[in-house]
C-alpha cells in the first residue's frame, strides 16, 4: 500500500497532494505473467464505477511500452464485455511511496497474536512491510485465498504450530460462512 501518481515531494496520508492511494506489486514474470495479474485486477475492482476522487481513483500504472500495450488491450476487452463506460485509467507510472506503517497489512494488524509472530521473526517495520509471508498471511485473513491453498503455503511462512492452527482456524470458518474474496474473515472464537 501507498501512493502514486502525483507530483509533490512525500506524500502522506493526511497531506496526500495530488497522489492516488496504489499497491505496488513486484513479480516474477517466470511464476505469474503480466497479463495474469491484469485479469486478478479487473476482476478486483468495479471498472464501470467513477472514482469520486483522484485519491481513490481506479488505475494501472504501467512501467514500460509493453505493459502499456497490454494494459489498454485489457481495458478495451473488459469495456466491450461490459459494454459500458470504463472508468479504470492507464497511466505511465512514477515514484512509489509506500504508505505508513499503520496502513501495511491492515488484516494482519487486527490478529495480534499472529502478528506479534511475524513481529518477532521480522523486528523491523521495513522487513514487515516487505515480507511476502506477512502479505500472504494478511490476504488469507482478509478472506483471500482457500483452505487447501493455506495448507500448500504453511510450511513458508514461518509460523508457530499454534498460529498455523489458529490461521487455519479463520479460513476454514471462513470458508462454511461462505465470505467471498475481500469479505473480512469473521473473527472470534473459532471452532
Amino acid at each position: 500500500m501507498g501512493y502514486t501518481g502525483g507530483t509533490t515531494p512525500d506524500p502522506t496520508y493526511h497531506h496526500l497532494g495530488n497522489y492516488s492511494e496504489a499497491v505496488e506489486i513486484v513479480f516474477d514474470p517466470q511464476i505469474i505473467s503480466y497479463q495474469q495479474l491484469l485479469n486478478v485486477f479487473w476482476h478486483s475492482h468495479a471498472p464501470g464505477r467513477a472514482a469520486f476522487s483522484r485519491q481513490y481513483q481506479a488505475a494501472i500504472y504501467y512501467h514500460n511500452d509493453r505493459q502499456k500495450a497490454q494494459a489498454l488491450q485489457s481495458r478495451e476487452q473488459v469495456a466491450a464485455r461490459l459494454q459500458g463506460p470504463i472508468y479504470t485509467e492507464v497511466l505511465p507510472a512514477g515514484k512509489f511511496y509506500p504508505a505508513e506503517a499503520y496502513h501495511q497489512k491492515y488484516y494482519l494488524r487486527q490478529m495480534p497474536d499472529l502478528l506479534a509472530e511475524f513481529k518477532a521473526i521480522y523486528p523491523t517495520t521495513a522487513a514487515l512491510v516487505t515480507s511476502t509471508a506477512a502479505a500472504r498471511v494478511n490476504g488469507y485473513v482478509a478472506g483471500y485465498g482457500t483452505l487447501a491453498e493455506l495448507q500448500a503455503d504453511l510450511e513458508h511462512l514461518g509460523l508457530s504450530t499454534a498460529a498455523r492452527q489458529r490461521l487455519e482456524d479463520l479460513v476454514a470458518r471462513a470458508a462454511r460462512f461462505k465470505a467471498g474474496p475481500g469479505c473480512p474473515v469473521p473473527w472470534g472464537k473459532t471452532g
